[in-house]
């Protein structure tokens, strides 16, 4: 088995979410910043932990917009994948997470068993996001900018619902 986290981050929250998600882990993964490594080298991993935060009116994250195309044709049959997304729930509400919603789209079109879903909305205070369902958030959701306090607590709880599956 091998373990690859690949984020995008423009100002580097979103980095050191993903260093704090490795070390919540204990497992050995690798860490990549996307823009770094291209989009094709998430094939070299069979299980991922996926990361973006989302800017503007929605959209992805610069790094992972360059790749998105490229991001979209690899085959993530068999792969397990979990993801995470960083937003601005007060400032952006009408778009709270959409990147991570975008990324986790696209990666089950095209065959990926997605562990880590059903996170809920509870306690978060937003109007509309692509990256929910009926079972909750697509992933781990994390607001740095209005709730930073919470933040080590819900990876650490998102950790223990992904953890069996990358063991």
């Amino acid at each position: 088995m091998s373990i690859g986290i690949f984020y995008g981050s423009s100002g580097g929250t979103t980095e050191s979410v993903a260093e704090d998600i490795l070390s919540a882990l204990g497992f050995e993964a690798d860490i990549h910043d996307i823009a770094d490594v291209g989009a094709e080298r998430l094939s070299d991993y069979s299980h991922l932990i996926i990361g973006s935060s989302t800017w503007g009116d929605g959209e992805l994250q610069d790094d992972w917009a360059d790749v998105f195309e490229a991001y979209e044709k690899l085959d993530f049959s068999g792969k397990i994948v979990a993801f995470f997304g960083l937003g601005d729930q007060e400032g952006y509400g009408d778009y709270f997470l959409n990147a991570m919603g975008t990324l986790h789209e696209a990666a089950v079109k095209k065959g990926a068993k997605v562990v880590g879903d059903g996170w809920p909305t509870e306690g978060y205070d937003y109007k509309e996001s692509e990256a929910v369902n009926e079972n909750g958030f697509v992933g781990l959701a994390i607001d740095e900018d209005n709730q930073d306090d919470l933040t080590e607590e819900r990876i650490r709880k998102w950790i223990e619902i992904i953890r069996p599956h990358f063991s």
